[in-house]
């Protein structure tokens, strides 16, 4: 929901979540039933266990990169990932990790010599807490790794120094013996915005030889005025640059600022405190500027747009550089050529280079309707790895010259799909009841007959300020190739608020919640009936967080549906407000507090509307989510009931906003596969699958 917390989820574009077993990630996944007149769309299952790549890293010379790959372990119950290498010039790819748990943020030293990454592996360090992310080390041609780091509540993220020397990390802070005496004497309570643990930086001597003593970390920041989220070493190693907020509540998000810390004597210094988050600090390379991402003063960052901005060191009146570029830029790196930043263009990605002198912008990637990012460079910036895929292709590791563009595929990830029949994906447009012109995704069957009238499924993103893309993915919470293979359409809209086309855009459903959005799904309806395509009797609509909440929407307000599954969604903004982790997010798109403006709350929840319900609904939710808190699911549950609507409530037990193991994940798909099945094909539910 939080649009700064979708700005980082840009950086993980294509990280979708993935799969199978231990083994080659080039590989197939596991083989979908032969048949033998044409080939089958893949199972639930086999979708669960697509592996898929992310967080590619070029080493600084620029020979190899280092990646991620996903897999579900089934046994555990758990998405994992480990780090691969592929070597540019050859091609050659081999797995660095086989850890059962997870190896991430793999992060070359200067000289290309070693590879430290965060696991949560057990710790092979006397007195390592279990289950917290440490940092590793390994050179890249792989061997046993080295445990550097057992420290309390485990590393959040971590750099190398310029020199190699040091490392720096952060970490939250240990347990205060004031909170143990009080469990102690008391038990377990949390007082409420007033028992934080805060996050600090600290400094750690590189190991040198391996049997060498690993010198002890020492803490950098001190006290407990802010909390510590992104930081930056400065050419010469002598300071770090980072942002921090007020309190770790991603309610206090807009508090954050930059800072600059000394190491000599850990002097702290803030040098940019505008209103609104600023973030992501970035260091020119002569080591006298910082540039990083700002809301640039914007009360309603959760949907305006952000900048790129640039401050003297020392600090003063920072330069705004991306003014006059209407979308998110997310900052990339700073070269002697220029400001590196990627942004979503409609539903595509590309690479930008801005001159800092000028504020001229440049678009580097290419063809137009290409997805790319994120991005890291070689050290002489003329390299670069990334995330690269077409419309209708799978996400693979890529590596290309800055100038001229020109991707080079080092994954073969899309041959697991080789061996199933997967869905035509297209980017259409049609205008909505107001006029304003929506794009969607439209995904149809390989022998799709324009003269035919098929069903038809709404899958809505969350965000708002998400986006679907033409992309080839692995099915997650609904399993739309298999809907598709039941002889559906699925259509994806990219309503008013998402992001890619431009601030007006996003703020179109500002005051309009639900409304508006509402708007743009029902006028994509029309406008595939009106193609003669699809069978206006058999229409269904489903989503998850601000999807969910457009469906629940669809549920109070309109008859036009055979079925709705509502996932995670919002029923009621003031029963929401009250509860979730991130208030900005309403009072900004409402402009208002319940107490403010009760009618604007009225007016945007659906279940103001419910005494029109009709509809079918199955309504999914965990029991810890924070974000959007599951009273909002018992709200829309009873009073569906209450009006003899059929509906039926699963409570996924101890997940928060996402789903994200694979076997509650399973059951996600099924649920909505049977929820659909029953009501759009009658037919009679499936018991689970053994």
């Amino acid at each position: 929901m939080h649009k700064q917390v979708a700005r980082l989820l840009l950086s993980a574009l294509f990280f979708c979540l993935a799969a199978a077993a231990q083994t080659n990630p080039n590989a197939t996944a596991p083989a979908a039933p032969s048949a033998p007149s044409a080939p089958s769309a893949p199972t639930i299952d086999e979708s669960l266990s697509v592996k898929s790549a992310g967080s590619p890293r070029i080493s600084p010379d620029g020979r190899y990169v280092a990646y991620e790959v996903q897999r579900a372990n089934w046994e555990e119950n758990a998405f994992e990932r480990d780090l691969w290498i592929a070597v540019v010039a050859t091609g050659e790819r081999y797995a660095l990790t086989h850890s059962k748990k997870s190896s991430i943020d793999a992060t070359w030293s200067p000289g290309s010599k070693w590879i430290a990454f965060l696991s949560d592996r057990p710790g092979a360090l006397s007195g390592s807490p279990e289950g917290k992310r440490q940092i590793w080390l390994i050179p890249p041609v792989g061997g046993e790794a080295r445990q550097l780091t057992k420290v309390e509540n485990g590393v959040n993220s971590f750099a190398w120094s310029p020199d190699g020397r040091r490392i720096a990390f952060t970490s939250a802070d240990p347990e205060s013996k004031a909170r143990k005496d009080r469990k102690e004497k008391y038990g377990e309570y949390d007082i409420v915005q007033g028992d934080y643990t805060m996050t600090h930086l600290w400094v750690m001597d590189a190991p040198g030889e391996e049997s060498a003593k690993l010198p002890e970390p020492q803490r950098l920041t001190e006290g407990g005025a802010f909390t510590v989220l992104g930081f930056s070493w400065a050419p010469d190693g002598q300071r770090i640059a980072f942002s921090a907020a007020r309190t770790p509540d991603l309610s206090d998000r807009e508090t954050a600022d930059i800072y600059v810390l000394t190491l000599a004597d850990k002097s702290v210094k803030r040098i940019v405190d505008t209103k609104g988050p600023d973030a992501n600090p970035v260091w020119s390379p002569d080591g006298k500027q910082i540039a990083y991402q700002t809301a640039n003063g914007s009360e309603w960052s959760y949907y305006t747009n952000g900048y790129i901005a640039v401050v003297p060191v020392e600090g003063g009146v920072p330069s705004v550089l991306t003014g006059s570029f209407d979308e998110d830029p997310n900052l990339q790196a700073w070269s002697p050529e220029g400001i590196y930043f990627s942004a979503l263009q409609k539903t595509y990605v590309h690479l930008f280079l801005l001159s800092p002198a000028t504020r001229a912008t440049e678009r580097l990637s290419a063809p137009d309707r290409f997805h790319a990012g994120p991005f890291s460079f070689s050290r002489d910036a003329r390299q670069a790895a990334f995330l690269c895929a077409a419309d209708n292709a799978f996400a693979e590791v890529c590596v290309s010259a800055v100038r001229p563009f020109a991707p080079k595929k080092l994954t073969a990830l899309g041959d697991q799909f080789k061996n199933v029949r997967v869905a035509t994906r297209e980017v259409i447009e049609w205008k909505s009841t107001d006029g304003t012109t929506v794009e969607g995704i439209l995904l149809k069957p390989a022998d799709f007959d324009p003269s035919r009238r098929y069903p038809l499924l709404v899958v809505i993103h969350g965000g708002p300020t998400g986006v679907d893309r033409a992309t080839l993915s692995a099915d997650r919470y609904y399993p739309m190739e298999q809907f598709v293979a039941k002889g559906a359409l699925v259509l994806r809209p990219n309503y008013r608020g998402s992001a890619g086309y431009g601030e007006k855009f996003r703020s179109l459903n500002v005051r309009n919640l639900g409304v508006g959005d509402y708007w743009d799904v029902i006028s994509g309806v029309d406008y595939l009936i009106a193609k003669g395509w699809v069978d206006k009797d058999r229409v269904g609509a489903m989503g998850w967080g601000q999807g969910g909440y457009i469906s629940a929407f669809i549920t109070a307000s309109s008859d036009r549906f055979r079925a709705v599954s509502v996932g995670a969604g919002i029923s009621d903004w003031m029963t929401y407000y009250v509860n979730t982790d991130i208030h900005p997010f309403t009072r900004q798109y409402l402009k208002g507090t319940p107490w403010d403006d009760p009618e604007i709350y009225r007016k945007t929840s659906p279940i103001s509307y419910i005494k029109n319900a009709r509809t079918p609904t199955l309504i999914q939710h965990g029991s810890n989510d924070q974000r959007v808190p599951i009273p909002n699911a018992y709200e829309l549950y009873q009073a569906l009931r209450d009006r003899g609507v059929p509906a039926k409530m699963v409570v996924y037990k101890g997940f928060g906003h996402p789903i994200d193991k694979p076997k509650q994940q399973r059951a996600v798909m099924e649920e909505n596969y049977n929820w659909f099945s029953q009501w759009i094909w009658g037919e009679s539910p499936t018991p689970p699958s053994k």
